[in-house]
């Protein structure tokens, strides 16, 4: 499966974006799906993912602040992000896993994810 991200930008703090990432196939009922960022020299982290069953799950930093939701078309996955703190800057990627019938111990684990997007950038001023 192909992912495109769209959607980042410039932003003072305080602000708000919503990240679009659309697959190039039906995801909704055999992928997991997940929101990662990653800034220079810093590992890759999990912001937010999804599964199959609807379960999510957000990292501590963005609990609150940020919703991960799927479209009313299969293929497209949405990530708003609200009330954004410079912190908040990053590339932010989109990625994809195939389900495999049980849930993922570590959803937010960038090894656990096989399919990615090229990314797009989230910059927050303050």
């Amino acid at each position: 499966v192909q992912l495109v991200e769209s959607g980042g930008g410039s932003v003072q703090a305080g602000g708000s974006l919503r990240l679009s990432c659309a697959a190039s196939e039906d995801v909704y009922n055999d992928y997991f799906l997940a929101w990662f960022r990653q800034t220079p020299g810093k590992e890759r982290e999990g912001v937010a993912a999804i599964d199959y069953d609807g379960r999510i799950t957000y990292a501590d930093s963005v609990k609150g602040r940020f919703t991960i939701s799927k479209g009313s078309a299969k293929n497209i996955l949405y990530l708003q992000m609200d009330s954004l703190k410079p912190e908040d800057t990053a590339m932010y990627y989109c990625a994809a896993d195939t389900a495999r019938g049980w849930p993922k111990i570590f959803p937010l684990a960038p090894n656990e994810y096989d399919y990615w997007g090229q990314g797009t950038q989230v910059t927050v001023s303050s």
